[in-house]
Parts: structure tokens; C-alpha cells; sequence
């Protein structure tokens, strides 16, 4: 009988480093042999991995180790502002908005364009095109006056705006900026620090301060209750008037009446190095600016002059508060006038 045998299969090609024929496991004693072997030759053993080399998966994005001063990434800009170039006067804008939250667009245009308002203008109409400012029209505060309410144009960042004002604006590393508005009932008094500081900003320039740095009372107040809160966790047994008074002299404020005086902005500069301190290094300082209104009672007035802070008012509000206090008329000298 006759069989038809099939043709031989093509071989598979063999793959790089595939054993014709399957080896078996050494055995203890193979391997004791080949171990002592080796270290006759000085040649360190290779012992047979029980488990095959796993490739190393790259670690994921928050496994990786972030440089502390690395900046924002680009992609948490919106898409129409990536690769933006800002001119001089737009940075600067968005730097200063975001240090103080919130800013009229006339001490913009007055303080960052010099009074060219049109250009001002046109370039808040940029930022506002890409995603980086919002302008919003609040109403001044009545103070119990009728007639006619007047109308507040401000400025404020958005987050966008804000990461970018981290990346162009060169400043401190500690230094925070802010985004949205969060009290419109307070934007005629938070618009005013600004101009307190620009006033007392020169003030410091003019004896030698270099290096401007300011925090507002949102900051400072965070700070000093994270302060008091661990000093409660470290000594519960501490009466809190004694936690908060330790606290105020650690942060410079005064403790007037039971409660920290808070200011409404720390302005913290360097101060110039004389040649009698060059072994102590560069020092720094700081003042504390606190921003009056007509709303403030004799008693607020009263804790904020004994707290020693630089205290400003608009005209209208200085002569309100002049009404309030007849009987205090040496606070008012202290008051200085936006």
C-alpha cells in the first residue's frame, strides 16, 4: 500500500537568540559547580533570574519630582493666548491687577499709560480678547447719600490670566497673586489700597527701599490663623489670649483689645545697605497700610490708629469721619489723604 507523505513545512525562522532545542533547569548542584567555577576565574555568577527582566515603565506625571520654581505650563493657558508676546504696559497690568485683585482702569490709566487712556483701551480690549482680564462696572458705595449712584469700571484676572501673569511678570516667588472678584460691596475700598500703596510705595522708594513686595490682609489672616492653629495643637492648655498675643509678635502686629489688628496690605521691601552694615547683609522691612472709609465707627478708628499703621482716606471719607470724631481731632492729623 501506497502513502502519500505531505512535503516538509517551510522551518519557521528562528528567532534571535532561540535555542534549537529547549534546555533543561540545572540542577543545586550544577549551579554550586558553575558558581565555584566562575569565582576560580574571578568572573562574577550569573544566576538565572526566577522571573524575566521587566522593562522600566516611565514614572507617571505626579510620580515625577517638580522642580520647585518651575514655572506654569503652557497648556494651562487658553489656546488663544499660547505663544502670546505682551508688550511692556500689558504685563505690567496684569502683574499689578493680580497683586491687588482688583484695580480701577483710571488709576490703570493713570499710574501704567501715563493718562493715555486710548491706549489703555485698546490694550484691555486684547487681554480681554484673549482670556486674561474680565472688566467689570460695580456701584460706589452711598454711605446713607441720595442722588445719582456713581459707577466703578474695574479690573480683575482670570485664572488664565493669573498663570500668565506668574510666567512675564518676574516677581517673588513668594508673592501671591489673586483672581476674580469676589465682594463687589467692597471694590470701592479694595480699589482704594492700590492707590494707598502707590502713595506710600513712593514714600519707601524715596528713603531707599528697593524690591516691593505686598500682602493683603487675605494672606496675612491665612497665615495668622494656620499660625494660632498649630500653636492650639502644640499646647492645648494655652488660654487663647496668650496663643494670640505670642502670634501677633511673631507676625509684627499689634494686639490691641483682645484681637490682632490685621492691616488691609503689607507692603515688605529691602532696605539699603549702609557701610557701617556690611556684615550684617542686606535687611529687610515692612509697613503695615490700612485703607479708611465712611463706613469705619470711632472704635475701628480708634483700634486701627493705636495699631501704628499708616492710615489712608479719600477726601470725602476724611471729612465724614472728621464729623465722627470731634472729640479726637489728633486722629485725624494722622490720617493721610488718597
Amino acid at each position: 500500500m501506497k502513502l502519500d507523505l505531505p512535503q516538509e513545512l517551510p522551518r519557521r525562522r528562528p528567532l534571535d537568540g532561540e535555542r534549537s532545542t529547549p534546555s533543561l533547569e540545572p540542577s543545586p548542584v550544577e549551579r554550586r559547580r558553575d558558581s565555584l567555577a566562575a569565582a576560580e576565574r574571578h568572573i562574577m555568577p550569573q544566576v538565572p533570574r526566577d522571573h524575566p527582566r521587566q522593562q522600566e515603565r516611565p514614572l507617571e506625571p505626579e510620580q515625577r519630582r517638580i522642580a520647585p520654581d518651575r514655572r506654569p505650563r503652557r497648556e494651562t493657558l487658553p489656546l488663544q493666548a499660547i505663544g502670546l508676546s505682551l508688550r511692556e504696559e500689558e504685563q505690567k497690568v496684569v502683574v499689578e491687577v493680580g497683586r491687588f485683585r482688583v484695580i480701577r482702569t483710571d488709576d490703570l490709566a493713570e499710574t501704567v499709560y501715563n493718562n493715555r487712556r486710548s491706549r489703555m483701551e485698546r490694550d484691555l480690549a486684547f487681554l480681554r480678547q484673549k482670556g486674561l482680564i474680565e472688566i467689570d462696572t460695580v456701584n460706589a458705595r452711598r454711605d446713607g447719600r441720595g442722588g445719582r449712584v456713581d459707577r466703578i469700571e474695574v479690573v480683575v484676572l482670570t485664572n488664565e490670566g493669573r498663570t500668565l501673569a506668574h510666567m512675564v511678570g518676574g516677581l517673588p516667588r513668594d508673592q501671591r497673586l489673586y483672581s476674580g472678584l469676589v465682594k463687589p460691596r467692597e471694590v470701592e475700598h479694595d480699589t482704594q489700597i492700590y492707590r494707598a500703596y502707590r502713595k506710600h510705595a513712593e514714600r519707601i522708594e524715596s528713603s531707599g527701599g528697593t524690591n516691593l513686595r505686598v500682602k493683603l490682609d487675605f494672606e496675612l489672616k491665612a497665615e495668622i490663623q494656620k499660625a494660632i492653629h498649630a500653636e492650639r495643637k502644640a499646647r492645648p492648655q494655652r488660654e487663647m489670649s496668650a496663643i494670640k498675643q505670642e502670634v501677633a509678635e511673631r507676625f509684627d502686629l499689634p494686639f490691641v483689645n483682645g484681637t490682632i489688628q490685621v492691616p488691609d496690605v503689607r507692603i515688605e521691601f529691602d532696605r539699603e545697605v549702609k557701610p557701617d552694615d556690611l556684615g550684617q547683609g542686606a535687611r529687610t522691612g515692612h509697613e503695615d497700610i490700612e485703607v479708611l472709609t465712611a463706613a469705619y465707627r470711632p472704635g475701628h478708628l480708634r483700634a486701627k490708629a493705636q495699631a501704628g499703621f499708616h492710615v489712608y482716606a479719600s477726601h470725602s471719607d476724611r471729612a465724614t469721619l472728621s464729623a465722627r470724631i470731634e472729640d479726637d481731632h489728633h486722629l485725624m492729623k494722622r490720617i493721610l489723604e488718597l
